[in-house]
């Protein structure tokens, strides 16, 4: 049997994780083209440190803690260099998926960096509690109150008031 090599490992890992990581990048806040920066700046730390990654105990809880310092280090090189508003420049949308994008972005928008992170981690990257925690290096008793006061704010969003109590029943 052939064993393999350490690049066609992270191959595999990487094409595995690239939708995952582009996508917690839109709802961390990012542009497609940003998101799409921010997960390959994380594959190629991830590539850089792949003995260490392949060794963890969970590889795509280590690749997601990478995507939320990389997350956070362009957030502070980029600091108030765009203006966000809050009803898109171009006229009207006629795709309903990217009005129903749209109306989570605009949610999302409202919450805290720290509740944002806990929400998409946990929700739609489907991390427990445990892994969440690990990814952000905080206590689980933490990502349980920041997710506690997301979902309370998201509940009063009208636009997404079911999906958070539905995500609250879990």
């Amino acid at each position: 049997m052939e064993q393999r090599s350490d690049r066609d490992e992270f191959s595999d890992f990487a094409g595995g994780r690239w939708p995952s990581l582009v996508r917690a990048g839109i709802l961390m806040g990012c542009s497609l083209s940003d998101a799409e920066d921010l997960a390959q700046t994380t594959l190629t730390r991830c590539y850089q440190q792949w003995s260490r990654v392949a060794r963890a105990d969970n590889p795509s809880a280590y690749a997601h803690r990478m995507l939320v310092n990389a997350f956070i280090d362009t957030k502070r090189r980029r600091r108030n260099s765009e203006l966000l508003v809050a009803q898109p420049v171009e006229g009207s949308i006629s795709d309903p998926m990217q009005e129903i994008r749209l109306d989570i972005e605009r949610s999302l928008g409202q919450l805290t960096q720290q509740q944002r992170l806990v929400v998409v981690l946990r929700y739609f990257l489907d991390l427990s509690e445990r892994e969440t925690a690990e990814v952000l290096g905080v206590p689980t008793g933490t990502v349980k109150s920041r997710l506690a006061r997301a979902l309370e704010a998201l509940s009063a969003d009208p636009r997404l008031a079911t999906i958070a109590l539905e995500a609250s029943d879990d």
